[in-house]
């Protein structure tokens, strides 16, 4: 009988945290890698000025988003003492505890801001595909973190380093896993067999940048968009051939952080000294061409930095890269209105912008998290509370930043900072 019970109890403890149509967070930026969190049943307001928290553990600093699946959170982070390693983290999403950690040595040398990994852990099938900031790339079993296979591909391809490292999240394609690596020899971009380890391809001859591979259709050829250094280009995921280019090349160093963004037959992008692009997807063949593009030359625009934007309807929704909230319209670039009471405005604050039905979930530098609702008639703060501390090893200002991109999965939200990785219940209550 006492069986029993106890039984009944864990299986209803289990269904309140994974409810019906729950959702994952398996890679960068969401399910899509797009932003967009399509799960319901949400508070609409929060209850206190701090957001109570299911769990919490320890880690190191870092400024990798962690990723959910499975039942599972995966993270990065970097410990110095007493020898430097990066490490991958696999805890229970349920109760934060600890199921495995994978941690081999890296030095940082060449790499600006040494907090940590910045990519998010990518997971796909019971794979976890992890690349940290001097290119080490892991492929681990979700279930025990044994390595299936490993690569150094500073070395293997002679990376010319961006000064803040290897950023971009891992992107699963088919049977490939892709990388943005800046390697020499025609190594901008490679792609490895998911399952082996074995390089399949390796493209163009470009400079990286920090931004995040995605995959799209253009009629009926799979495109993978690449963001390097020097122009917007894409890619047969098959073998790496160039199908179209835009260039795009840096004005005073490679700096393109936030991912591309794709809505219908249009593809945006954003970056701190070339302010944003639109551009037109040709669909037979596939090409691009530029509809607009606009910078802060007397007029404002907006310039993102790490914050990827939103297009919403016939909207573009963005922070700047002093944390301003600005609104473009779509067809022409024109700002409508910007908002300023996000986040203490100052060069590189960060917001993080999520879509969630008809609201916007946004997550500051501070460290707080904030549900709104944005519109061209301009911004409505329905709640703000706060989630977790800012610290200072990702940015030694003031009392630091959280930098990091947190994850929205199963009605909970997954945040760190250089000490901890946080949960929180996002759930409505049950009437």
């Amino acid at each position: 009988m006492c069986l029993k019970v106890s039984c009944v109890w864990m299986l209803a403890t289990c269904l309140s945290f994974v409810p019906i149509g729950a959702e994952d967070w398996p890679q960068w930026r969401g399910a899509g890698r797009d932003g967009v969190w399509q799960e319901s049943g949400l508070v609409e307001t929060f209850a206190a000025a701090e957001i109570p928290r299911r769990w919490t553990v320890p880690i190191g600093a870092g400024y990798s988003g962690p990723t959910v699946a499975d039942g599972r959170v995966l993270v990065m982070d970097r410990v110095t003492e007493p020898e430097e390693l990066e490490r991958i983290h696999c805890f229970a999403a349920q109760t934060g505890e600890n199921l495995w950690s994978h941690a081999y040595a890296c030095s940082y040398d060449g790499v600006s801001y040494t907090a940590g990994p910045r990519a998010s852990v990518t997971i796909d099938n019971g794979l976890c595909y992890a690349i940290g900031a001097t290119g080490h790339l892991h492929c681990l079993a979700a279930e025990d973190g044994q390595v299936r296979w490993q690569r150094d591909l500073r070395q293997d391809f002679q990376i010319r380093m961006p000064t803040w490292g290897i950023a971009g999240s891992p992107l699963i394609e088919n049977d490939l896993v892709i990388v943005q690596i800046g390697g020499s020899d025609g190594a901008c971009i490679v792609a490895f067999d998911k399952q082996t380890g074995q390089t399949r391809w390796q493209a163009l001859e470009d400079v990286a940048s920090y931004s995040s591979l995605i995959a799209i259709d253009q009629g009926d050829q799979r495109v993978v968009v690449c963001w390097t250094g020097e122009r917007i280009v894409g890619l047969d995921p098959r073998d790496g051939r160039l199908l179209w280019e835009h260039p795009f090349k840096f004005e005073q160093w490679p700096i393109a952080i936030a991912t591309p963004v794709v809505d219908g037959d249009q593809l945006l992008l954003s970056e701190v000294h070339k302010g944003t692009l639109l551009l037109g997807l040709g669909q037979e063949p596939p090409a691009v061409q530029e509809l607009w593009h606009r910078r802060d030359d007397g007029q404002p625009a907006l310039h993102a930095l790490m914050s990827t934007p939103l297009i919403i309807g016939q909207h573009i929704y963005g922070a700047h890269e002093n944390g301003v909230l600005r609104c473009l319209d779509r067809q022409t670039g024109e700002q409508l209105w910007e908002n300023d009471t996000l986040v203490p405005t100052l060069r590189w604050a960060t917001v993080h912008l999520v879509k969630n039905g008809d609201r916007v979930w946004l997550f500051n530098d501070r460290g707080e998290l904030i549900i709104a609702k944005v519109s061209p008639a301009g911004y409505e703060e329905l709640s703000r509370a706060k989630l977790i501390a800012p610290t200072t090893e990702q940015l030694r200002r003031r009392d630091g930043v959280a930098w990091s991109h947190p994850a929205f999965a199963q009605r909970h939200i997954f945040a760190r900072n250089d000490k901890e990785l946080v949960c929180a219940d996002l759930s409505a209550a049950v009437e």
